[in-house]
């Protein structure tokens, strides 16, 4: 059985988190829930940094915040990752050179996908382009879970 990890951008959590849905009606609560099953089943290593959780932090409710950390950091299949102060001087460099709408913790989860050699999961469009420019593996939860 082959094992895979994956580097899963925020916007996943919060799909599933929030039961969000796409303009087009697609439930990516749905998505995003089959794709944490599928890695729990098989036993894929989900990577994370102290970034995401710092991201969280400014979306969710206290409350959310805790209660969402101690999911993510008391599962198994979840495994914190750390940038080195040399990645991370990278990554803002990256961010002030780059002609992107993406944010400084996009740019961190594609050097952390990078690093790791993980799967990008991500809905962002524009994150998918920039790990395919970069030639870093990336795909939609709805990709991933038929992978």
């Amino acid at each position: 059985m082959a094992h895979y990890f994956f580097d899963v951008d925020t916007c996943i959590y919060l799909n599933l988190w929030k039961k969000e849905i796409d303009e087009n009606g697609n439930p990516l609560w749905i998505f995003a829930k089959k794709l944490f099953e599928l890695a729990n089943l098989k036993e894929y290593k989900i990577f994370y940094s102290g970034f995401i959780l710092k991201e969280m932090l400014f979306i969710l409710s206290p409350e959310e915040y805790l209660e969402k950390r101690a999911f993510i950091e008391e599962n198994k299949i979840f495994e914190k990752v750390h940038l080195s102060d040399e990645e991370y001087k990278k990554a803002i460099d990256f961010k002030n050179k780059a002609s992107t709408n993406c944010s400084l913790f996009d740019i961190v989860h594609l050097l952390l996908a990078k690093k790791t050699n993980s799967i990008l999961i991500t809905q962002d469009k524009e994150l998918l382009r920039l790990a395919d420019y970069y030639r870093i593996a990336a795909k939609t939860p709805q990709e991933a879970i038929n992978y």
